[in-house]
């Protein structure tokens, strides 16, 4: 607070730090949140469709890296995703020299490849993936090049540089067509408008990477404890204005 009232900014200070700290247990993510096995695990059993998955840890528009391969390897590992008669769509990671690998072999190769984990490794390092090549975009103006791995079940889109997939017509120019898949994961912390729009269903992901929303597990070595959310029992606070 900034003011010439001694006595008004006390009080009017006073009054939002008491705001701010009895709304400590009201804040909210944008959707439900889960650990991504648990996300997936609902999405393949969901009848709604598509139903998106946000990876929301490598969000490349709040900062991540675009090729955490954490989740890629989850993915991989998952029966029902790579191994059933689903249809998963991945958007995106980012590794140029997979890409530079897919548009040498052509659409229709079968190419082994070791995607994202170059840039931020801290999760999982880089993926090792034997996969067909489905499509290639040369001219995505922002991605530079698309593609597309497939897996079983999973497409996985692969770009030259970060792109978050944030349209239908980014998935389009690819060939894939989002509305028609079982289950859509974006690396974004929410969905965007035409997204949301088109979601039978929406979860959010807490996963690693850059932009980790998990609050308690990043390890925060350098604040003062108590403090609240890291500690939930936090005694009432004095919230004393201070005059500077």
């Amino acid at each position: 607070m900034t003011g010439d009232d001694e006595t008004v900014i006390t009080d009017q200070a006073a009054r939002l730090a008491k705001s701010y700290w009895d709304a400590r247990r009201d804040f909210r993510f944008v959707a439900p949140t889960g650990t991504l096995g648990e996300c997936l695990a609902q999405a393949v059993a969901s009848e709604a469709c598509p139903f998106f998955v946000s990876d929301s840890g490598d969000n490349p528009t709040a900062g991540g890296a675009g090729d955490t391969s954490w989740s890629l390897d989850v993915l991989l590992r998952t029966p029902a995703v790579v191994g059933s008669e689903l249809t998963t769509l991945y958007a995106a990671i980012v590794d140029q020299s997979a890409v530079d690998t897919a548009v040498a072999a052509g659409v229709g190769a079968t190419v082994s490849v070791e995607l994202g984990g170059k840039v931020d490794s801290g999760p999982h390092g880089p993926v090792p993936v034997t996969a067909r090549v489905e499509a290639i975009d040369a001219d995505d103006p922002v991605a530079g090049t698309a593609v597309v791995f497939g897996v079983g079940g999973l497409h996985v889109i692969v770009t030259a540089r970060r792109k978050p997939y944030h349209l239908e017509s980014d998935f389009l120019a690819l060939g894939l067509r989002p509305r028609e898949a079982d289950v859509v994961i974006v690396k974004i912390g929410y969905l965007e408008p035409e997204l949301f729009a088109m979601a039978g269903g929406w979860l959010l992901a807490l996963t690693p990477g850059g932009v980790d929303q998990d609050l308690l597990r990043l390890g925060h070595a350098g604040i003062e404890r108590p403090m609240f959310p890291f500690d939930d029992e936090v005694a009432e606070p004095a919230l004393k204005p201070e005059l500077l």
